[in-house]
């Protein structure tokens, strides 16, 4: 079981319902052990897809109503944008498919995946991406100042 704990002086209490639950189950005397970590800030991730999500609402993909790709006319996708972004950002994996080619894969900025200093260079990344790509009329201060507008609604 993963249990989140938050420090209060020099005491750990449970941060959440679950490890809070967990930790009533226990009974007097019973030793559990434990690997502690600490966690990347969580205020910081949500900043991060406040931005993703302002530049994808500003995007529109090249011919968007006019391409096709097997008669199938595709699709705007988060997801995808999401990661195109973390590629061009610089955090990838080139992986081998079954017809021998190469395809760049984003990696993971899950919590467990990136400790904070990685997620501060890919949120600097990720600007810089986004400024030169897709919101090129913003400055960065211009940036920042929407995002943290839009932290302020969260």
């Amino acid at each position: 079981m993963k249990l989140s704990l938050k420090k209060v002086g020099v005491q750990m209490i449970p941060a959440d319902t679950d490890t809070a639950d967990y930790l009533n189950k226990l009974k007097m005397g019973d030793v559990v052990t434990a690997d502690f970590k600490k966690t990347r800030n969580y205020n910081f991730h949500k900043k991060y897809f406040a931005l993703i999500k302002f530049a994808y609402e500003h995007w529109t993909p090249a011919q968007f109503e006019e391409s096709r790709f097997q008669g199938v006319i595709p699709e705007k996708s988060f997801e995808r944008f999401r990661k195109d972004v973390i590629i061009l950002s610089g955090r990838y994996d080139a992986v081998y498919r079954v017809d021998g080619s190469v395809r760049i894969e984003a990696k993971s900025i899950s919590f467990a995946m990136m400790n904070e200093e990685s997620f501060a260079e890919l949120y600097d990344s990720t600007i810089n991406v986004i400024l030169s790509k897709i919101l090129t009329n913003y400055t960065k201060q211009e940036l920042e100042d929407v995002v943290g507008e839009l932290m302020s609604f969260m």
